[in-house]
Order: C-alpha cells, then sequence, then structure tokens
C-alpha cells in the first residue's frame, strides 16, 4: 500500500489521519473536525485499510469487536445448554447414553442426546467456536496493539498547531510568557516524564495503562489455550474406576498399571460413642451414617515385553490405602475414593428341581464376571445325567420395552446399563426326558416359565452371592497451571487499565501566547483539575473541555 509523507517528512502508512510524529491532519475529514479524534493516535489499523484479498477480510471480522463480543455470547449460550442435563461423563456408571436420556428427562433428554449436547464441551463445533475466540483476541489484539505502539514510539514533542488546537482540553493566554524550566518542575512534581525541544513541552505519565486492555487478552489468549488443552488426554483426565473386591482392573489412562482391590472397608458413626457434637445430628438423621470408606489396594505394572491380546504378566510395584480426601497418586494421576456399593450381586446358585416330585437334579452357578456373558454368548452349564441349562438372554439392569410393529405392540426385554443392578436370566432347560426345551425367565422377584409352556422342571434360586465395589475417581490436570498463570495475567491487565490513566499535556511558549492541551484516554475531568492546578501559579488562561463546552452550548440552543 501507498505510503503518506507529511509535511514534517514523517512517512505514515495508508489511511493514518494524524501524522505520527507531528499530530498534523491527513484528511480533509480530519482537518473538519473540532476536536481531533485521538484514538489509537489517529494512525491506520490494517482492518481499515489492506482489503485486497481473502486474508484480509478474514483479518478484517476477526478484528470487529462485534465479532468478537457475539462469539462469547454464543460459546456461552451452548455452554449454558449443556449443563441442562448431566453430561455423558456424570452419568450413573454402566449407563447406556442412548436410553438414560429419554427414560430420565423425556423428549427433551432425547433430543439433547440426538444433537450430541451429553458431549457438549468435546464437539468439534464447540472447539472451533473456542478457538475462534481465541483468534479474535489475537487478531483485535495485533490491529490495535501494533499502530498504538508504533505512534506512542514515533511521537514529537513538538506538534502542528492544527493538532494542539483541536485536542479536547485547551487553552490559550495571550500576552503571557512563561519559564518552561519552571513548568517543567512544576509537571515533574506531578510525576510527569517531561522532555523539550526548543519552547515546547511535552509531559507525559501512565502509558504502561494502555496497555491494560492488551494484557488482558494475553491473559485471556493463555487461558483459552489451558481450557483447548483439556481436550487432550495427556493434559486432562476425568475418568472412574470400579473396582469388586479382589478384582484387579487397569487404571485408564495410565501407561501399563493396575489396580487390585484387596479389601474395602465402610466405617460408620457409632451413636453411643459419640456424646459430643454429632450426637444430635446422628439421632436427628437416625439410621447408619457413613463415617469413612477406603480401599486397601495393590498397585501393579505392566511387565514389558508382554504381547497385546495375551493375560498381562504384573509386577507388583506397592500398597496403597486409598481414603476420602487422601488419595492416591500415580503415573501422573490422581485417585480419589468417591463411591463405593456395599453389596452387588456378582454370583448366583440355581438349583434345577423336578416339579411332580420336588427332586433335585443339580445345582450350578452362574459367575456375572464371566466375560461370555458380557459378549452375550450362550454358556451351557452341564448338570450331569444328560441335563444341561443354557443362558441363552442375560440382562443386567432389565427393563421391559413396549414397541411397535406393523401396527402391532411387542413387549421385549431389555438392559438399561451393563452393572448387575436388577438382573434378569433366560434359561433354556433339556434332558433326556424332556421333549421340547423348556425356557424360564429368572431374576429378582420372577420366575416364570415360557407362556402355555408345561414344563417339567423348574429353576429356584439357592444362594446369591455379594461383594463390596469401591468407585475411584481417575483425574489428571495439567492444565490448571496454565489457567491460574492467564487468569493471573487476565487480573493484572484489569488493575493497570483500571487503576492508572495514560495523560499528556502539551505547552507551546511562543509569539507572546502560551498553548497548554491536555489528552488522556479516561477520567477527563482528573486531567482538567491536574491542569489548573499546574498552570494556577503561573496565571494561565484555566483550560477548557471543548466536549463539555459543546454540550452546554447544544443544550442552550434547544432550550431556545
Amino acid at each position: 500500500m501507498q505510503k503518506v509523507k507529511c509535511e514534517c517528512g514523517h512517512v505514515n502508512p495508508q489511511g493514518t489521519h494524524l501524522c505520527e510524529a507531528c499530530g498534523r491532519p491527513l484528511t480533509e475529514e480530519e482537518r473538519k473536525r473540532k476536536v481531533a479524534e485521538m484514538r489509537y493516535e489517529g494512525t491506520a489499523r490494517r482492518s481499515q485499510t489492506y482489503k485486497r484479498n481473502i486474508v484480509d477480510r478474514i483479518w478484517q471480522f476477526f478484528s470487529s469487536v462485534k465479532v468478537g463480543i457475539w462469539l462469547i455470547v454464543v460459546t456461552l449460550i451452548a455452554s449454558a445448554l449443556g449443563t441442562v442435563f448431566p453430561q455423558a461423563e456424570y452419568l450413573p456408571p454402566g449407563s447406556t447414553e442412548a436410553i438414560y436420556y429419554e427414560e430420565e428427562f423425556g423428549i427433551f433428554g432425547k433430543i439433547f442426546y440426538q444433537l450430541g449436547f451429553h458431549e457438549m464441551y468435546a464437539q468439534w463445533w464447540y472447539i472451533l467456536l473456542v478457538a475462534s475466540i481465541g483468534v479474535s483476541l489475537v487478531i483485535c489484539s495485533l490491529d490495535r496493539f501494533v499502530p498504538l505502539y508504533r505512534a506512542l514510539k514515533h511521537q514529537r514533542v513538538k506538534k502542528a498547531d492544527h493538532f494542539l488546537k483541536h485536542q479536547r482540553l485547551h487553552s490559550v493566554t495571550e500576552h503571557k510568557n512563561v519559564s518552561l524550566d519552571e513548568m517543567k518542575k512544576a509537571l515533574e512534581k506531578k510525576r510527569y516524564r517531561v522532555r523539550s525541544d526548543g519552547n515546547h513541552l511535552l509531559a507525559e505519565k501512565g502509558r504502561f495503562s494502555r496497555w491494560g486492555p492488551y494484557v488482558n487478552h494475553i491473559g485471556l489468549i493463555i487461558f483459552l489455550i489451558g481450557v483447548m488443552l483439556r481436550f487432550s488426554p495427556d493434559m486432562y483426565v476425568q475418568d472412574h474406576l470400579w473396582v469388586r473386591e479382589h478384582e484387579t482392573q487397569p487404571i485408564p489412562h495410565s501407561n501399563g498399571y493396575y489396580l487390585e482391590n484387596v479389601d474395602f472397608e465402610v466405617e460408620y458413626y457409632d451413636p453411643e460413642a459419640n456424646e459430643g457434637e454429632y450426637k444430635e445430628a446422628l439421632e436427628r438423621v437416625g439410621g447408619n451414617v457413613v463415617k469413612a470408606h477406603k480401599t486397601d489396594a495393590i498397585i501393579y505394572k505392566r511387565a514389558e515385553g508382554t504381547v497385546p491380546g495375551e493375560e498381562p504378566e504384573l509386577e507388583k510395584v506397592s500398597e496403597e490405602l486409598i481414603r476420602v480426601n487422601h488419595p492416591l497418586k500415580i503415573d501422573g494421576l490422581t485417585l480419589y475414593q468417591m463411591n463405593y456399593k456395599p453389596a452387588e450381586l456378582y454370583r448366583l446358585t440355581l438349583g434345577l428341581d423336578r416339579n411332580d416330585t420336588e427332586d433335585r437334579v443339580g445345582t450350578f452357578t452362574v459367575d456375572l464376571s464371566d466375560e461370555r456373558l458380557m459378549n452375550d454368548d450362550e454358556v451351557v452349564y452341564d448338570l450331569g445325567d444328560g441335563y444341561e441349562v443354557t443362558l441363552s438372554g442375560y440382562y443386567p439392569d432389565y427393563e421391559v420395552k413396549e414397541e411397535w410393529v406393523d401396527g402391532e405392540k411387542q413387549v421385549n426385554l431389555g438392559s438399561k446399563s451393563k452393572i448387575p443392578d436388577n438382573p434378569v436370566f433366560v434359561f433354556e432347560v433339556t434332558g433326556p426326558d424332556i421333549e421340547e426345551v423348556e425356557r424360564s425367565v429368572i431374576g429378582i422377584g420372577i420366575n416364570v416359565s415360557a407362556p402355555d409352556a408345561d414344563n417339567v422342571y423348574s429353576l429356584s434360586l439357592v444362594q446369591p452371592d455379594f461383594r463390596q465395589a469401591t468407585g475411584l475417581s481417575v483425574t489428571k490436570d495439567r492444565t490448571l497451571g496454565i489457567i491460574s498463570v492467564g487468569g493471573a495475567i487476565f487480573m493484572l491487565g484489569v488493575i493497570q487499565g483500571m487503576y492508572w490513566t495514560h495523560r499528556r499535556i502539551w505547552v507551546k511558549n511562543d509569539d507572546d501566547e502560551v498553548w497548554v492541551s491536555g489528552h488522556t484516554n479516561k477520567n477527563w475531568f482528573g486531567l482538567k483539575r491536574e491542569l489548573d492546578e499546574v498552570i494556577a501559579p503561573f496565571s494561565l488562561t484555566s483550560v477548557v473541555d471543548r466536549k463539555e463546552e459543546s454540550k452546554a452550548k447544544d443544550s442552550l440552543k434547544g432550550s431556545e
């Protein structure tokens, strides 16, 4: 783009309104202004000057403050929608998302799930929104910071008369001369940094406050980087691990570590032993109140050279006690004691009895941890003498589903989750004296034969076996430091921009006239008062606020 050369000799970028060096107006529009346009010192912003190609258009789009605000508003609305119902990571363990949302929240839950709001903060478009805010912050900052920094760096002490006369705060004292050295001392007492050039003075202080908004932006960008890094499993993990007693499970997101639940213990408050502050509360609550729950665990590491797919060879690392507020830290992960199940069904012993004689043919045990059950495979139990029981259907947390097919209502069994909270089994019985396969459905409070079937044999519950399970929260957050640094920098920018102001005072002593002009980025009343205090000992004319004067004139005309 073509440069613009001022009368003072300084070369300005195309689109500059006021010369960066002397402040002389470079456009006809600027010459007609009553008060100089000092926003960004009248310099050209790239977004308002370069409009040639697609890069310029993208830059122009993201440099708009309105665009940035709308991006933030849309992101906030999306974030709020994600909190209407629980996110998928906070559902009960083993829940099936498609079923859970519809059953718990009805049609709105179904729509919530189908739109992908159940994993809102991992959706590509949500990540794109957050990234767009970051891009907008970077471009907005560069688009404004660079020209402002360049203009403040190149500003000269001597300014054109037009620049001085068209400042918002200005005064002219005729037939008067002052000692610039005395004026300089008076300004320095007000903590101004003063430069002189001939019969001109430039006093300036608080320039660093102009960078407050850009420090804010830097803090926000670092904060957003920390938020974006939370989508990486190397930086952020929030998961759950359920381990039954005497069971060994791999620790999710770890590098080959396993945890064995050796023993799980729940401790309850003893109302009789608590004579102090808890007694009244325990009596009011009634029943058993949990005091603490803890897990005795053994940590293993998968041996090197283990072939994927084979049973891993584990090497013992350490023995640990995990308690509430006393987590286990391993491999960059933190395991918190968060939950437990006091009695989870894990084995079910059943007997096969002849209906007419009540003689028992035999018993068999269904192990709910059997992988064949998890894979929906058929499992055959041999009772001897030719009698076999086949598990043909397993529903860990069963529900009855009603569906309409071709105008007819059909009732089918289904499962809400893979956790055996309410299991139901479908068995098929065969034997030497059974002509046709006999089918039975067994569950908690359920023991029925197939409809219209005249079964010779029936299944009965012999013994259920329960065990405790510990619930551990597996977390890792390496982004917290980045987010904290971003937040701290943001607050520094807020303080920097709020509690300091950038003030400049120009003094010209020439031809028996003293010109005094002032500019600030905010708090004009404070600058005017400070200027009056500085010039009062020199008997100079008090400065006038041109904008306030113009408003008063307009108000007077309106009343007439």
